[in-house]
């Protein structure tokens, strides 16, 4: 199994949208980044990432799960581009900021820092296991 991690702007798509899909889920369109769109590419149904709300949050708030792995973005006329779907599993017990990760030296190399423009960002294990601790959050 992979770890994730996906950023989006609370007003654009929340955690709360990601909620009211229920088990259905909802596609991670809109990517338009050959790295983001790697990542996804790589993506394998059950995969379990980390839901960030970026711009003025910039925290942790939930854990998704992938349930359907790459396939052509609806969304992009350029057919360059595709998207998976992912569906909220829970909420972290604590939100995990920005600021609370850049302090942790255990996460200095961390993509959320180290590149943190990508929309769609890979986590290792050790990574992961760190955050969810943070989190207080068990799966």
């Amino acid at each position: 199994m992979n770890f994730w991690l996906f950023k989006s702007e609370p007003e654009k798509w929340s955690w709360s949208d990601q909620l009211r899909k229920g088990s259905v889920g909802e596609s991670w369109d809109g990517i338009r980044n050959f790295q983001a769109s790697n990542n996804m590419k790589s993506m394998k149904i059950g995969d379990l990432g980390f839901f960030y709300h970026s711009s003025k949050e910039k925290k942790i708030i939930g854990i998704v799960k992938v349930i359907k792995e790459y396939y052509p973005d609806y969304t992009d006329e350029t057919g360059r581009f595709g998207m998976v779907d992912i569906v909220a599993i829970k909420a972290t017990v604590n939100q995990v900021s920005l600021k609370d990760i850049k302090q942790k030296e255990d996460l200095k190399d961390i993509c959320l820092i180290k590149q943190g423009r990508l929309s769609v960002l890979s986590i290792s294990d050790n990574e992961w296991e760190i955050i969810l601790k943070m989190s207080e959050t068990n799966i």
